[in-house]
């Protein structure tokens, strides 16, 4: 793919980028995909799958109390639990309002590891990272925002979410849809959305405007982006993902470059 090659034009030092297919083929990839990169918020979706792994081996269920009182699993994973973004106190009633928070994250792999009794981490490699083979990979603090990874593990990754194998194709389904809908909001880095629309640790694109994605991205695209200058977004209509890490913080360049190399790929997929 020649899209991909779009990366050499960002004001980064460093950067690699790869497009998957639905059935997991590599479409192209730019850059260094073995390099080590932090994630920052592109760690949730990692947490947010292995809570979904843990829910159908029996660990816990959506509707399991977990986080502030009246909060649930469900609660947590939609970022409708209420917690405030980076403390852990309640800011609001659990379901009342979209209120993103990383404090909800580490309470999710808290209650993750009270109810298997087996420390986050070590679940989360023993359950995700070694099945897929994502050897690169490393939870190195926050389980919010603490990943390190390089492209060709969250290749590995993309392709997982598009044909799963480690759980139902019916619970990323549903993880990858709106849920508690109608729920406003502040996407970090794009301001307020109205509504703010959310699945189970995938945010869902949506018509949200301005957007990370493109202005060609379907509304049922999800993923998310970090503050480390990454994302992930997989869009079902295309049936192709992409992944995409930078060694800088994210800011308005990234906003301005982001959603033309999403349309310049998605114009490629399509031919």
């Amino acid at each position: 793919m020649d899209s991909v090659r779009l990366i050499d034009e960002w004001p980064v030092e460093t950067a690699a980028t790869a497009v998957v297919g639905a059935d997991g083929a590599v479409l192209g990839t730019h850059g260094d995909t073995r390099h080590p990169f932090r994630l920052a918020s592109v760690t949730k979706p990692l947490t947010a799958y292995t809570a979904l792994i843990a829910v159908e081996e029996g660990v816990f269920e959506l509707d399991t109390p977990a986080g502030p009182e009246g909060s649930t699993v469900r609660h947590l994973l939609a970022h409708t639990s209420g917690l405030a973004f980076d403390a852990h106190k309640a800011m609001a009633a659990p379901g009342t309002r979209r209120l993103y928070s990383n404090a909800g994250f580490e309470q999710l792999a808290d209650a993750l590891t009270e109810h298997s009794g087996i420390p986050f981490a070590q679940y989360q490699a023993e359950a995700l990272l070694g099945p897929l083979g994502m050897s690169a990979t490393r939870l190195d603090g926050s389980p919010a925002s603490g990943a390190v990874s390089t492209v060709d593990d969250l290749v590995a990754f993309a392709a997982e979410l598009q044909s799963p194998k480690l759980i139902d194709a019916g619970t990323v389904r549903e993880a990858t849809s709106v849920v508690f809908p109608g729920l406003s909001g502040v996407l970090p880095g794009f301001g307020h959305q109205k509504p703010n629309d959310w699945g189970l640790g995938f945010e869902i694109r949506d018509h949200k405007s301005p957007h990370w994605t493109g202005s060609s991205s379907s509304p049922a695209t999800f993923g998310h982006f970090g503050q480390s200058g990454t994302f992930l977004w997989v869009d079902p209509d295309a049936r192709a993902a992409c992944v995409t890490l930078t060694d800088r913080a994210f800011g308005p360049w990234a906003a301005e470059v982001w959603p033309p190399y999403t349309d310049a790929v998605l114009a490629e997929l399509r031919g």
